[in-house]
């Protein structure tokens, strides 16, 4: 008996990404926001057991759920070998030339002999809107034959709501983070598209979101 494949877009849960923000097939939103690290291990024993009670005390201030996502892929050093390259050929002076070549050489061998890795670090923040803002029942399917226009623009209206939500929630992710010494960056649409694309296509190079600097 023939088995019937299903499209592999099935099983991803996203319906589209608009506005900065991420739509669930089953209407919920979402955004995500890359955070910087604190290496603890640079830090007193007095400081890392007031960096931890901060972060726990974030955590039980929030009063909705959040995702921690932590993405590590292997760096991708063609770009600063090719800029090694372009130094190369304009240096003039042979001692350089001869350290500049030196130098490209014992970089691309270490990469092929020791994985570099890069980690990055993510919070996802939900919103879930009430069941009655979703028209997906039987009269709000009753509603979209007879007033196709009155309901796009109802949906409109209730996705910026939503979206006005959820940003509160994003606020309040990154004020708390940032008590604690972590920066923070919301990631625009083009950003999501890129993360998720790589989340979903894991044999791609490393993300182009950089994070902003104080």
């Amino acid at each position: 008996m023939a088995v019937k494949s299903s499209p592999t877009q099935e099983f991803v849960p996203v319906k589209e990404v608009r506005d900065g923000v991420i739509v669930l097939k089953d209407d919920s939103l979402c955004k995500a926001v890359l955070v910087s690290s604190i290496n603890l291990s640079l830090k007193s024993y007095e400081e890392q057991k007031s960096v931890l009670m901060q972060f726990q005390g974030f955590l039980n201030g929030l009063d909705f759920p959040i995702q921690i996502l932590i993405q590590s892929r292997r760096y991708d050093i063609r770009p600063y070998l090719l800029l090694l390259d372009a130094r190369l050929k304009e240096q003039e002076e042979p001692l350089l030339q001869t350290q500049t070549r030196e130098y490209i050489e014992f970089i691309r061998s270490f990469n092929e002999n020791v994985n570099i890795m890069r980690k990055s670090f993510y919070v996802v923040v939900p919103y879930v809107p009430p069941l009655a803002s979703t028209n997906s029942g039987f009269m709000g399917k009753i509603t979209g034959l007879f007033g196709s226009n009155n309901t796009q623009t109802q949906m409109l209206k209730d996705f910026e709501e939503q979206r006005t939500q959820l940003e509160q929630r994003v606020s309040v992710v990154e004020q708390g983070l940032g008590r604690l010494g972590v920066r923070t960056a919301s990631l625009g649409t083009e950003e999501l598209i890129e993360l998720l694309y790589k989340t979903f296509n894991p044999g791609e190079g490393s993300s182009n979101v950089k994070m902003p600097t104080q």
